[in-house]
């Protein structure tokens, strides 16, 4: 018993890492935490006597399972085509931070990233995550993507230039909040032209379980859409991008993020699952 209590505490001491492991690996917290949680199950039926280095163990053992996750999350997603926007951290501009949302922000990276690691082959975010993010050396990653040595630096490679080719948010928060606000003026007033001027041509949005959208005027036709959401529209942010959260009879009716480059909206990320709204906004 002594020794399963010391066992537990040893792994609630590396809980931290291996969440944020997970959770970039995954984009998503619920996922992530199950990652862990299996994790545990493994190392508490496991002989790890001769383990000299337990964070390195469960970091390997975590990024397997994550490893097992995207690819049976990406053969769904061939199969029914539909798209998918990652877990951001949801924060409000003004007012105090509780200690779960501390934890979750020490996690969380931006979701502008996050995308750009969905776009990844699940062997490619396993080489990118460990090695960039974390530091493993590709001799222990290797193994992990059932790959030489040489192949996952590759991957990682790839992977890297990928994320590096992706362009950049505005970094000014201002001037982000401005340029969603002109959006949410036009929408309210159903001004179409407005609305095409303050989006990018090749914008794009996403939104869970539906098709992708890409092009100003076919993003401005479905802003016009739903354009009574706008009055209800609160600023919050999400991924550390300008976002706002719009509400139905004071429910929670869609999350959305904008990401701004060049004064324009580039791309808008869309959650409208209740149940998905209440977990990030709780």
């Amino acid at each position: 018993m002594e020794k399963n209590d010391q066992l537990a505490r040893q792994f609630e001491e590396h809980r931290p890492h291996l969440r944020a492991v997970a959770y970039r690996m995954l984009g998503s917290f619920a996922e992530a935490e199950d990652a862990v949680q299996e994790a545990w199950i493994k190392l508490s039926r496991a002989d790890t006597s001769d383990v000299a280095n337990l964070a390195g163990w469960l970091t390997t053992v975590v990024g397997r399972v994550c490893l097992d996750l995207l690819r049976s999350r990406k053969s769904r997603r061939e199969d029914f085509f539909d798209t998918h926007v990652p877990d951001p951290v949801v924060t409000r501009e003004t007012g105090p931070v509780t200690p779960e949302q501390e934890a979750l922000l020490a996690d969380s990276v931006g979701l502008a990233l996050l995308v750009v690691l969905d776009t990844l082959s699940p062997s490619e975010r396993l080489a990118f995550v460990l090695h960039d993010m974390f530091g493993v050396a590709f001799e222990e990653v290797a193994p992990i993507a059932g790959k030489s040595e040489a192949a996952t630096r590759q991957l990682a490679s790839r992977a890297r230039k990928k994320v590096q080719g992706a362009a950049q948010p505005d970094p000014d928060l201002g001037k982000q909040r401005q340029v969603v606000e002109a959006f949410l003026s036009a929408a309210r007033g159903g001004d179409f032209e407005a609305l095409v001027r303050v989006l990018d041509p090749d914008v794009v949005l996403r939104a869970d379980a539906t098709a992708l959208l890409r092009g100003a005027e076919l993003v401005a036709g479905r802003a016009l859409m739903f354009s009574k959401l706008a009055d209800t529209a609160a600023p919050v942010l999400i991924g550390g991008l300008a976002g706002i959260l719009a509400s139905v009879d004071g429910r929670p009716f869609s999350l959305m993020a904008f990401t701004v480059r060049d004064g324009r909206i580039a791309e808008i990320h869309s959650i409208t699952d209740p149940e998905r709204i209440t977990a990030l906004t709780a």
